[in-house]
């Protein structure tokens, strides 16, 4: 049996079974004695509701040779990156010398950014460091840095980054582009832009320090390691923008990006999801979940 693909297959099923109540008969059943066939029927059956998966990317690539060794669904059309856009905040924070450690700066809010919702607004609340701003994907602290950048910087970066499309006008009307253009707005990327992005900061081929690079990498380490890689990443939500600005709620989108580390051996990846349901989560996380899922069996390949 061919366990990459059935890792791959794993995060189709927990799409199919969250986004479908008929699918859900059949969970249990496709885990435990259909096999890879199985797993893939289950996720087939989801596809009865009309577009219930809008689109849905996996894509991992070995760093130093550029290798696809893993790759489902469509990876080529632009999103908006959300909150994986804290990883080019972080390196042009700490290259600009406006951040100095994992510890400092320390910044509170201002009137006119973001302010959370639900779980948020206490995870939000409060003085934030660079660690807890990463860790607890604070946005208010983003612009803040955005706004201490200026808008001449801010844009000049991302120009040299060769970030997706690199628009920054922000909200149709509005001229907010220095604090929201990430943020389910004007600024997209795709899934394999994504991976070329990160790709060039591990390379060094970035046109920050590599101060900023080691800082920046820092505060992305998280606790999993599957298959025995040491593991770093970032989640995103958002939700489509409508043409008046406005946001679909009824249309998420959720991303999980970063890198898997052992033996000297470097796995770039990234998992992107939109579903054209309202869900009861930032899709992100559920993109992490999935992500890791199907990291494990992908990466335990590689060591064959």
């Amino acid at each position: 049996m061919n366990r990459p693909a059935d890792g791959i297959a794993a995060l189709l099923v927990e799409n199919a079974v969250r986004g479908h109540p008929r699918a859900r008969a059949f969970a249990a059943q496709g885990r435990r004695g259909l096999g890879i066939l199985g797993v893939f029927l289950v996720a087939a059956m989801a596809l009865v509701r009309p577009a219930a998966a809008a689109e849905d990317c996996l894509l991992v690539t070995e760093l130093k040779t550029a290798q696809v060794v893993a790759k489902q669904g469509l990876c080529a059309s632009r999103h908006s990156p959300a909150s994986t856009f804290k990883i080019a905040l972080a390196l042009m924070g700490y290259d600009s010398l406006i951040l100095k450690s994992a510890t400092a700066p320390v910044f509170t809010t201002e009137p006119g950014l973001a302010e959370g919702q639900g779980a948020q607004k206490e995870t939000w609340a409060g003085p934030q460091t660079p660690q807890s701003w990463m860790k607890n994907s604070v946005v208010w602290y983003s612009q803040v840095l955005t706004r201490k950048l200026g808008a001449e910087k801010f844009a000049g970066y991302v120009k040299a980054f060769v970030y997706g499309n690199e628009n920054l006008s922000g909200d149709p009307g509005k001229d907010n582009g220095l604090i929201r253009a990430w943020l389910s707005s004007s600024l997209q990327i795709s899934p394999r832009e994504q991976v070329d992005f990160l790709r060039k900061m591990l390379k060094g081929d970035l046109p920050v320090s590599a101060d900023a690079v080691d800082k920046t990498v820092a505060l992305l380490k998280v606790p999993e390691e599957p298959a025995g890689y040491t593991l770093y990443g970032k989640t995103g939500s958002g939700f489509l923008q409508l043409n008046d600005g406005t946001l679909d709620r009824t249309r998420p989108l959720g991303w999980f990006v970063g890198w898997a580390e052992k033996g000297g051996r470097t796995f770039v990846f990234v998992r992107f999801m939109s579903l054209d349901f309202a869900v009861d989560e930032p899709l992100g996380l559920r993109a992490r979940r999935q992500a890791l899922m199907a990291l494990e069996p992908v990466l335990r390949a590689q060591d064959r």
